[in-house]
């Protein structure tokens, strides 16, 4: 199955020919998705030749091509891991019974709403960055950007069909509504906060990929646990797409942070901002808005939802085989995050209950590697960034609205209302400064003058390769 048709209309490793009204289905939905692409992806560059990767194997090796395409043309297609022979359920109450090829009866409507909360997130991303591209610091980040987005497009089509294969009639009408939802309306938002935020510049866009697609990344790879085989074999090879998402984002924020120690060692001062550089604090205070509204998207602390979907096998933990227990985590307890006497501690809750924040826990761990290498860029000029505490600025579970330092303080709401706004997340000025540095730079090899050059260019190409052209 590793092999993908690229001779039909909608490229696929699921053999699409073999059932013609799903076929004509999908192929009825095709337009529509496009129309939304021309309509709310980006605002320019449509008809210009992007050097983009395509899928055409679902293997370890040699699974992409490179090439020029124009992204309307781009072919998004339908692609599955190929299936691991006699898989078993790995967790839960089926543990060691076969997967499931289709979705069991009761479990319906549970797995239609992961399959959709998922594929709402995809485009949605595709319209907080349509502006982007008017004012790419290169090239070289103008592909990448286009990159992320044509692939976050293909990873609602992996949605998509499920919906189409899987769920008749109510998952062809959530398919609609997946185009028909939009980022930041008043009147259909999409389904989690997060993903109505407005990406105004590069900086945000970089912090963006870093933190929420690595929300992401853990999401699809407990849905990757799955019981119901499809569900899994799908968020597998989007995992695979996704680490690239990842990657612009890390070394996005390494480049700016690179910049800044130049800039700061250049003209030895602090404030690199007069120099057309971010400063150390700006870039603390991006920081800390997106790794908190990012730490949200993984719900509250202790979730009957998330240990139903756990017993019933829909949705594991991270890195499910390597986890030191059952497997069925009855009987078994850890500390949650709590709120007592105007204190932050701890409480004991049934482990079932807590996959959320066991989930963020481990997110967090992860986001920590990626702040200690930026960390070790600006040793330099003995500067560093830290993730907030996990009760900052939070929207969702028990530290919702609370007024929690970056230090893991409650302190009182006017101090903390007063000190968000002027110390702990950006400013006007900020913004401000952020924005007055957003000047697009279109010549092939160049860099804006606040973000560092790549280390190497894409797919072997020099840095000065013309990654986007007319």
């Amino acid at each position: 199955m590793s092999s993908v048709d690229y001779a039909t209309r909608i490229p696929n490793n699921v053999d699409l020919d073999q059932d013609r009204r799903l076929q004509r289905a999908l192929e009825s939905w095709q337009p529509r998705f496009v129309a939304w692409w021309k309509e709310l992806g980006p605002v320019a560059f449509q008809d210009h030749d992007v050097y983009l990767r395509t899928a055409i194997s679902v293997a370890q090796e040699g699974w992409a091509n490179f090439g020029y395409v124009r992204m309307p043309e781009y072919r998004w297609g339908i692609f599955l891991a190929d299936p691991t022979p006699d898989r078993r359920v790995g967790f839960g109450d089926h543990l060691g019974e076969p997967v499931w090829q289709e979705v069991p009866g009761e479990h319906r409507a549970e797995l239609r709403r992961l399959v959709v909360v998922q594929g709402d997130t995809e485009p949605a991303s595709v319209e907080q960055q349509r502006h982007l591209c008017l004012t790419a610091p290169s090239l070289y980040d103008l592909r990448n950007l286009f990159q992320v987005n044509v692939e976050e497009g293909r990873h609602l089509w992996a949605m998509v069909y499920l919906l189409h294969r899987y769920f008749g009639r109510d998952g062809r009408e959530e398919a609609d509504e997946l185009l028909e939802r939009h980022s930041g309306d008043q009147d259909n938002p999409r389904i989690l906060g997060a993903f109505n935020e407005p990406t105004p510049d590069w900086l945000s866009f970089f912090f963006f990929t870093y933190f929420t697609d690595r929300d992401g990344k853990f999401q699809l790879a407990s849905l990757k646990e799955s019981a119901f085989d499809p569900l899994s074999r799908t968020c597998e090879f989007m995992l695979k797409e996704e680490a690239h998402h990842m990657f612009v984002g890390a070394t996005g924020v390494g480049r700016v942070v690179q910049r800044t120690v130049e800039l700061m060692q250049e003209h030895d001062t602090d404030d690199v901002a007069p120099f057309g550089g971010v400063n150390v604090a700006t870039l603390q205070r991006y920081l800390n808005l997106h790794f908190s509204v990012s730490l949200d998207l993984f719900g509250a602390e202790t979730s009957t939802n998330a240990a139903n979907y756990f017993a019933a096998g829909l949705k594991g933990r991270f890195h499910e085989d390597q986890r030191p227990d059952d497997h069925r985590l009855q009987g078994a307890t850890r500390a949650v995050p709590a709120l007592v006497d105007g204190q932050v501690t701890t409480r004991e809750v049934p482990a079932l209950s807590a996959l959320n924040e066991t989930l963020r826990d481990d997110y967090v761990e992860d986001c920590r590697k990626g702040v200690e290498r930026w960390n070790r860029l600006l040793a330099p000029v003995g500067a560093e960034l830290r993730l907030p505490h996990v009760g900052f600025h939070r929207q969702v579970g028990v530290f919702a609205g609370q007024p929690i330092t970056p230090e893991g303080q409650l302190v009182d709401p006017g101090t903390w209302a007063r000190r968000a706004q002027e110390e702990w997340l950006p400013t006007e000025a900020d913004r401000a400064h952020v924005a007055s540095l957003m000047v697009p730079v279109r010549e092939p090899g160049k860099m804006a003058g606040w973000i560092a050059p790549p280390s190497t260019g894409v797919h072997g190409k020099p840095l000065d390769f013309e990654y986007v052209r007319p």
